[in-house]
């Protein structure tokens, strides 16, 4: 790694992977160094249309290449694990799309192997990176809205989607938990922490996996969670987070805000704007770039002991409604 370049790899070229390529170019001394996919075409055209150095046409020689310092596993979740291990192995630094795994066993494997090795390991989970999540959290540490009680927060996609769909196929992973209940989840975890106890219900497909699914989470000394997702309809979208002296709300895409509404009790509300280009997947790569040049081997904003405990809430959440992977 240079002084200040941070030479970037992809892995897994898909849709996920190209929106996080193009927010690359609004990151400082990241470098557009490699991607690695199962097809060299795919890789080739993917390298072409982003201005990559290097296509592989297989994930062992992305991970072997000596001119990555850091790769972002893009693939569906289902493959991670294989996919990040590979990485690690290599000795290569690793933002690993969410969820970092399909269960807490395989995340606790990823963690392991990249404790063993002293390669940097980060889950990528961009909202927690935002700059209105960030500030939301720094107003309820310092009391703004008082109190915490409650939390509100869901994510619905517009469905029905057919079988062959990979939300609908369980040895993808596929189901509305996975793929947008972690954001609600997260959410409450950054804002509370982790729950004492967790009780949830689903809707299973005829493949068994949640079509929509409702948890609901407590906290001592008493606040309490009610969080939704959804791959039947399109919800709101929205969060709230109430507090004993007033509540924050988030728009539609509280999962990538770029504006929120603070009222407290006896004020005029308060409407937070940030404005920033792209999408807002630069934050969480411009936080593994300053994590490698200060030589950390996690985040302080996403370390692996949160990445667990969500794990460990998501596995809970699946047991209670049925789900098997």
């Amino acid at each position: 790694m240079t002084e200040q370049k941070v030479r970037w790899g992809i892995l897994g070229p898909g849709g996920i992977a190209a929106a996080f390529a193009a927010d690359l170019a609004h990151v400082p001394g990241a470098e557009l160094a490699a991607v690695g996919s199962r097809n060299k075409a795919t890789a080739d055209e993917f390298a072409e249309r982003f201005g990559f150095a290097r296509a592989h046409g297989s994930y062992a020689d992305l991970a072997a290449d000596p001119g990555v310092d850091v790769i972002y596993v893009a693939t569906p979740h289902a493959f991670h694990a294989e996919a990040a291990l590979l990485c690690i192995e290599a000795g290569k630094a690793v933002l690993v799309e969410k969820p970092i795994t399909l269960d807490l066993a395989d995340a606790m494997r990823l963690v392991t192997a990249a404790r063993d090795k002293g390669v940097f390991l980060m889950e990528a989970m961009w909202m927690r990176l935002n700059p209105a999540i960030r500030k939301i959290k720094e107003l309820v540490e310092d009391g703004t809205i008082g109190w915490v009680s409650t939390i509100h927060a869901d994510f619905g996609l517009q469905g029905p989607f057919d079988a062959e769909h990979r939300l609908r196929n369980p040895a993808l992973g596929g189901g509305a938990l996975l793929d947008l209940g972690v954001y609600p989840i997260n959410f409450a975890h950054l804002i509370v922490g982790a729950p004492a106890s967790v009780q949830a219900w689903a809707h299973l497909t005829p493949e068994r996996v949640d079509e929509h699914t409702g948890v609901l989470m407590g906290w001592e000394p008493g606040a309490v969670g009610a969080l939704t997702c959804s791959i039947n309809g399109p919800s709101r979208n929205e969060a709230t987070i109430t507090g004993t002296d007033g509540r924050i709300e988030l728009p539609e895409g509280f999962f990538a805000p770029r504006s929120f509404v603070l009222r407290r009790t006896g004020q005029e509300p308060e409407t937070f704007e940030f404005d920033f280009p792209g999408r807002g997947y630069q934050f969480e790569a411009a936080e593994v770039q300053r994590c490698l040049l200060a030589g950390e081997l996690e985040s302080p904003l996403m370390p692996h002991a949160t990445t667990l405990e969500i794990m460990t809430l998501l596995d809970t959440i699946r047991e209670e409604i049925g789900v098997i992977y």
